[in-house]
């Protein structure tokens, strides 16, 4: 990749003719297209998320009866831009730290839906409103320990915050799918990385850790308290790990997590038939 002035230039030899027409660097117009575009992607993606999820009783955005599995969907949005983000500087560590985020996602995505699963048959209901009211009594980090231990994983995965940093990983790919990324630019693509952060941290306190329920605060401020906490907690924990291999991420999402979130399911349908709501 040669550098022109422009903020990301086409290779001279990549130049595609068409019938009768004269030689133009095809793929120019479209690495430009992805730099200007995979940054507010993220951000769109992250805001969709938070929109299916429910923020307080009164509060929800969008009560979608399928919200549960929406907020996962969102998600895609967040795959596109990552891998955009890699493939459109035409550089080497930008292109791997993209295609690593590509097969975490799609490792880590499995232990979402399947504890989310376990949620919904406990709740009886996809959307997050019937979720949150499904724990009044008890909640589900204690109804289903190893479901939440799954879910607060993958969460961490697919933020791609220390040890799942692969993406990026500072010391190993100088930056990785942000490497060739300044100014404006990296400035949205780091709001969205905060926005996932924070995304997540809300799914996990309403499909875990009761939503908006609680004593004394407003429901927006037992969502914010306890969003702020989780977030907070993602961002710490990790920073004492040191960082896992690719081949063991994905290893233990394939023939660890899958495997005991199977069991989490089997788990909460035994509990269901034993125990009489």
């Amino acid at each position: 990749m040669e550098r022109d002035g422009s903020a990301f230039a086409p290779h001279p030899g990549r130049a595609c003719a068409g019938a009768g027409q004269p030689r133009v660097a095809c793929t120019a117009q479209a690495r430009s297209a992805a730099v200007r575009d995979c940054p507010c992607s993220s951000v769109s993606g992250c805001v969709t998320g938070v929109r299916g999820a429910a923020a307080g009783a009164g509060l929800v955005a969008v009560d979608l009866a399928t919200g549960a599995l929406f907020v996962n969907a969102a998600l895609a949005y967040v795959m596109v831009a990552l891998v955009m983000a890699g493939w459109a500087p035409d550089a080497a560590y930008a292109l791997i730290g993209g295609w690593r985020f590509l097969g975490q996602l799609i490792a880590y995505s499995m232990l979402i839906v399947m504890p989310l699963t376990a949620v919904a048959m406990r709740a009886q209901s996809l959307a997050t409103t019937e979720i949150v009211a499904s724990q009044a009594v008890l909640w589900n980090v204690v109804a289903q320990p190893l479901g939440f231990a799954l879910f607060w994983l993958a969460a961490m995965a697919l933020a791609f915050v220390p040890p799942f940093d692969l993406p990026v990983a500072p010391g190993e790919l100088a930056g990785g799918v942000f490497a060739e990324y300044t100014g404006v630019r990296l400035a949205i693509v780091r709001l969205g990385r905060l926005l996932l952060v924070l995304t997540l941290a809300l799914a996990v306190v309403v499909f875990f850790l009761g939503g908006w329920l609680g004593a004394l605060l407003p429901a927006w401020g037992w969502t914010s308290v306890k969003t702020l906490g989780v977030a907070a907690a993602m961002l710490a924990i990790g920073r004492y790990v040191p960082r896992l291999s690719p081949d063991t991420v994905l290893a233990w999402a394939w023939k660890l997590g899958i495997p005991l979130a199977l069991v989490n399911i089997l788990w909460v349908g035994i509990t269901l038939l034993m125990v009489p709501r």
